[in-house]
């Protein structure tokens, strides 16, 4: 059997990893800006990680969510207290696109509606209603295009105001730094627009953090910068730090009912071994201090390269835009510099989205690198 080939792939082969760092089967030493999708955060193989994983490994690595698993509680209690979240409730799954998939749900149970609004340049997963709700029409099959979405440009509230004022309207979804869409965002007066509309037409809010939550942005959360308050959140990617799993927040004024929401691996006691792990060590070295000083160095030293066209996004979630297309630029930081980067639907886009732990001699490193490489 041979694998069913979807994926595009670089001829590079990581067998081993630490911090930033990642190594091939040759040995040769690779830094990492990239995280696999920005899913590293609080670097590769941290040992409090490994060792949370190891011992929960050799107690019990799986029981289905018909038994009680006080490691989902005490998961949702520290994940509360830090992102300053405690006034949600915690549903575990995954991955983010079952998180979306969960949320898009939720909101549909409870509203009895079933259009979605969502943005351009927007990605929300490849499931069934997170993919329609994805503004790619490459990745949707006829089957997920039965789903009703309307997809508007960021920071046009007149238009949300008309989609809204339909009556028709399930939910709003919005990433709250867009990720494959290329580091867009919504205005601070955008976002408190959109969650006073959702509030007068009992519309779902959606905050898509998959790729921009747990510290990312330099907030727990990146919606966190405009001061509003959605109905749910979702969050995936370095919420295990390579882990699967992913975590739908419900604000807690929406009720559960038994069989609303179901998973057979969500909330596993593995996944959530991890999971606790990673806020332990964001927590215990500070790693959202380090995110907004490494940040700001690094959009000071930028500023050096003269091809640079623009800095979007925050934290450690960053867009280097150049009035040309990065793909040869990608492949040369990779083969000549040794250095990982990512890519985005806007193609003349670098997308910068390294461990946590990212320190400033790491930048100064890809700052030479990428000088020379132009």
């Amino acid at each position: 059997m041979e694998l069913f080939d979807v994926y595009p792939l670089y001829n590079v082969t990581p067998v081993k990893a630490e911090a930033e760092y990642v190594w091939d089967e040759k040995g040769t030493k690779y830094l990492d800006l990239y995280g696999g999708h920005g899913v590293i955060s609080v670097g590769h193989t941290h040992p409090k990680y490994v060792s949370a994983i190891s011992n929960q490994l050799n107690n019990l690595g799986f029981y289905s969510n018909s038994i009680q698993n006080p490691l989902q509680k005490q998961l949702a209690k520290k994940l509360g207290e830090l992102s300053g979240c405690e006034n949600y409730n915690l549903f575990l799954c995954n991955s983010g696109a079952e998180a979306n998939e969960n949320a898009l749900k939720l909101a549909s149970f409870k509203t009895g509606k079933s259009r979605i609004i969502s943005f351009n340049n927007s990605f929300h997963g490849r499931t069934s209603a997170a993919v329609a709700a994805t503004d790619n029409k490459n990745i949707n099959a006829p089957i997920n295009l039965q789903q009703e979405v309307t997809f508007l440009p960021l920071n046009s509230i007149e238009l949300v105001i008309r989609e809204i004022g339909k009556g028709d309207v399930a939910a709003v979804i919005i990433e709250g730094i867009q990720g494959v869409g290329g580091l867009d965002e919504g205005t601070t007066d955008f976002f408190q627009e959109v969650e006073k509309l959702c509030k007068q037409h009992e519309v779902f809010l959606i905050l898509d953090e998959i790729q921009s939550g747990y510290g990312r942005s330099g907030k727990f959360f990146a919606f966190q910068y405009h001061n509003i308050q959605p109905d749910i959140i979702t969050t995936a990617k370095g919420m295990g730090n390579g882990f699967p799993i992913g975590g739908v927040l419900i604000l807690d004024k929406h009720e559960a009912k038994f069989g609303m929401l179901g998973t057979t691996f969500g909330g596993n006691h593995l996944a959530c071994a991890a999971a606790i792990s990673v806020l332990d060590i964001i927590e215990e070295e500070q790693l959202m201090k380090n995110v907004n000083e490494v940040s700001t160095y690094f959009k000071e030293q930028i500023k050096s390269v003269s091809q640079v066209q623009k800095v979007k996004g925050n934290g450690l979630m960053l867009g280097v835009e150049f009035d040309f297309e990065v793909g040869e630029l990608r492949k040369k930081l990779i083969f000549e510099k040794q250095i990982f980067t990512g890519g985005a639907m806007n193609k003349k886009l670098l997308r910068i989205l390294p461990p946590l732990t990212m320190n400033k001699e790491q930048v100064d490193v890809f700052i030479n690198a990428l000088k020379e490489v132009l």
